[in-house]
């Protein structure tokens, strides 16, 4: 029997705009890959945590309602290629078609959410594209036969894959 949901946690560590970072993070997702919880700690020490009800609506760690992610059905964590793989598997992306979607965007520097229009369009069984709503970045990303993404080029390259069941 399948599990009610998956669970993620990672660390990252890098530079990012000539600034090295660390971090880590654990999100927990429904089945299908919708978001439902994030926290999230930087080495130094500033935390985040979220909490959606998967219908588009979000709440802080303490309960507070945050109303600019309203709508919003998936979560992207800058310094991170896993969270572009939750609406491509999510969305069920057909070929030539894009897909827009409302994001919770959560820049490393500041921990902010803020609410974003990211669009998709699958090309092919192992592409898709990825554009940001005002257009000022598109990238073709490299995906494997599960939706998650392999290359992001410039950005990430996977380099290996621990999966537990």
């Amino acid at each position: 029997e399948l599990a009610d949901s998956v669970r993620v946690a990672s660390v990252l560590i890098g530079t990012m705009n000539g600034i090295e970072f660390g971090l880590s993070y654990a999100m927990e997702l429904e089945r299908d890959f919708t978001f439902r919880s994030l926290s999230l700690e930087r080495l130094d020490g500033a935390f985040v945590q979220l909490i959606a009800d998967g219908e588009g609506n979000w709440v802080d760690g303490e309960g507070r309602a945050l109303g600019q992610l309203h709508d919003c059905l998936d979560i992207d964590i800058s310094g991170t290629p896993l969270t572009n793989t939750l609406p491509i598997r999510r969305a069920r992306l057909q070929p030539g078609v894009p897909r827009s979607v409302y994001v919770a965007y959560v820049p490393l520097d500041t921990l902010l959410p803020q609410r974003e229009v990211q669009t998709y369009t699958r090309l092919d069984a192992e592409h898709v594209t990825f554009r940001n709503a005002d257009g000022s970045f598109e990238q073709v990303l490299e995906v494997d036969d599960e939706g998650f993404v392999t290359d992001y080029p410039t950005l990430f390259r996977r380099v290996s894959t621990v999966i537990r069941r």
